[in-house]
This record gives structure tokens, sequence and C-alpha cells, in this order.
């Protein structure tokens, strides 16, 4: 799991995965910043949608800032990216969502 570790919903994703018997694995993107393969693999599941443009990372960045590339915007705010990103073999999930809970088994 990719996320932040001040991050609420991060912290409830663990937690809900933690009890429902997920072991996981928590990479604070800020604390331990990925490297550009790993932010390139991100967009590679997720599209454009790694970006959390109603984050307020987003809101506070420029016009410039927010036309850069995914892969080097996240390098350079790693706060911008939508979480937790979850990776679980195949399985590739972004957001705390009721379809990512039932994906995972947990109630939603």
């Amino acid at each position: 799991m990719y996320g932040l570790a001040h991050c609420s919903t991060c912290q409830k994703a663990q937690a809900a995965l933690e009890e429902h018997g997920w072991s996981v694995t928590f990479r604070d993107v800020q604390a331990e910043p990925l490297d550009r393969d790993e932010r390139a693999a991100l967009v590679r599941d997720f599209g454009d949608k790694i970006v959390n443009r109603a984050s307020l990372t987003w809101r506070g960045m420029s016009e410039e800032e927010r036309a850069a590339d995914p892969v080097a915007m996240m390098g350079d705010k790693p706060s911008v990216m939508k979480r937790p990103a979850i990776r679980a073999g195949d399985q590739r999930t972004l957001g705390w969502t009721a379809n990512v809970k039932r994906a995972f088994g947990v109630p939603a």
C-alpha cells in the first residue's frame, strides 16, 4: 500500500485490511519517496486518476505545475498522489471506496 502516514483514509484502509486478515506493507511516499520507475508504474496502473485533483496540494499548485507529467508531478509533490494505491498480486486499486473494500473482502 502506498500513501501518506498522516492520511486518515490510508490509516482506515490499513486497519480494515489487517482486521480482515491482510498483511499490509505500507510505504509513506513522503518519507520514502518513490523513484521514477515506481511512479511510472503507478501511472501505468491508474492513468491520470493517480493525481488527486481534489487535494489541498493540487489546489495550491500553479497552472504550470498542474500541466506537468504525473510521474514528475508526484516526484516533486508526493502528496498530490491519490491514496491509498494498493497493489496485491495482480490486483491494483486506488482510493478506499465501497468497490475497493469489496474487492478485498472488507464490509463497505
